[in-house]
């Protein structure tokens, strides 16, 4: 049996980082990953680009967070966005930063990320063991001891931190198995929900916009009627409904109100810059300007190529009409589809399926300076086995490292 300073559960981004920290303080580190590799979800975060964190400034940044905000607010103080980036530029690699402030790393690689985390898990003081999973940790005189693996390994140590992910992407290795762990030792564990996941839809005419993007658009959601949550930016069609930057973050909303048996409906305007008066006197232009063309070739300039159909058939016009033979009524009706084409909402994908889980370990468990558990000296959590979640553009992955590093340098 081999005594170490701190064990660490989990390769993730805060895993990783925990360990780094710890080891920088002389600690003597062993990080267990069920995996044969650390970061397997980093390397798929992002689109495979790895969306690192966001450059705005700390209060924009907790406004992105749900009832975690202020948990995190300790975190984020002593390790933030640009510590974050120098910590990734002194390794040499090259960061930039995108529309909304999200950062990436140069070369659109998030293997580019993990190859420096990698490197810097090799140092003397880290062990690190892969293919192994922790079955228990042992507890004597509420006092940890050490954990127990399902190979029958024992290690000893005095500081464990529970850094094992959530339930997103199980075939990552994101299992639930901090949930497991951290219940049995007594913490509670918010109900698990999905986060940041694609939506479903009634309406079987856009699986025909499969592969849609759209830029620049609003979104309302509607429960029973009422205005519950609204979106601006980037969207995308798929063969079972909705996803896309705005879709995901809109994505929470939806699923509490389908919990609570509420009919659930998204609308989209495609012309959110333009108000009744200018999209009426933009139709009336391109009409008067070609009035022989049919109203499908007229919409070519509105319009997706790929949408124009199914959406005159939203609309109850027929495609082949001459704009000049176009009633006010017909052009009412494109306007108001325009404005706010109405969907169904069927479901939102489960939580195997989205980016990140709500819920988890009760922040009200956790001391926030420190990230060890209030209830069980000695153990620690970071990263998103706790209830922490954010919507899209860094946010999240920000969460995890600066809790991973508060933990390292508290255990």
């Amino acid at each position: 049996m081999k005594q170490f300073d701190a064990i660490i559960i989990g390769a993730g981004p805060a895993g990783m980082m925990a360990t780094i920290r710890a080891a920088e303080r002389k600690r003597k580190v062993l990080l267990i990953e069920r995996n044969d590799t650390p970061g397997k979800k980093l390397l798929i975060s992002g689109k495979g680009r790895c969306n690192l964190t966001n450059s705005c400034d700390i209060e924009d940044f907790l406004k992105k967070f749900s009832e975690s905000r202020n948990f995190l607010r300790n975190s984020f103080a002593k390790f933030f966005n640009a510590d974050l980036m120098s910590f990734f530029e002194n390794a040499h690699l090259k960061l930039k930063t995108e529309r909304d402030g999200r950062v990436f790393p140069e070369s659109d690689r998030s293997g580019d990320i993990l190859n420096v985390l990698k490197l810097k898990l090799k140092t003397k003081n880290i062990k690190v063991l892969l293919g192994e999973r922790v079955r228990e940790i042992i507890i004597k005189n509420k006092k940890i001891k050490g954990v127990l693996t399902y190979s029958r390994k024992h290690f000893l140590t005095t500081h464990i931190a529970i850094t094992t992910g959530a339930l997103s992407y199980p075939g990552t290795g994101s299992m639930g198995e901090g949930y497991r762990i951290a219940e049995k030792l007594g913490h509670e564990i918010i109900p698990l929900k999905p986060a940041l996941s694609p939506i479903l839809i009634k309406e079987r005419f856009t699986r025909d916009w499969q592969g849609i993007g759209l830029k620049n658009v609003h979104l309302t959601l509607f429960a029973g009627g009422k205005k519950i949550d609204e979106r601006f930016g980037e969207m995308l069609f798929t063969h079972f409904g909705l996803s896309g930057p705005i879709i995901l973050d809109i994505s929470a909303s939806a699923y509490d109100a389908l919990q609570l048996k509420n009919e659930v409906t998204i609308t989209i305007n495609f012309e959110p810059a333009l108000d009744y008066k200018k999209l009426n006197a933009r139709l009336l232009r391109e009409f008067k300007a070609s009035p022989r063309k049919s109203i499908k070739n007229i919409f070519k300039n509105i319009l997706p190529q790929g949408i124009i159909r199914r959406f005159l058939e939203y609309c109850s016009i027929n495609g082949n009409k001459s704009t000049s033979q176009i009633t006010t009524e017909e052009r009412e009706r494109l306007i108001k589809g325009l404005f706010g084409l109405r969907l169904t909402v069927k479901g939102v994908m489960p939580i195997k399926d989205g980016i990140v889980t709500r819920g988890g370990v009760n922040t009200k468990e956790i001391n926030p300076k420190t990230m060890e558990s209030r209830l069980v000296k000695g153990l620690f959590f970071a990263g998103e086995v706790i209830d922490i979640d954010a919507g899209t553009g860094g946010y999240n992955m920000q969460a995890a490292f600066s809790t991973g590093w508060v933990c390292g340098d508290n255990i």
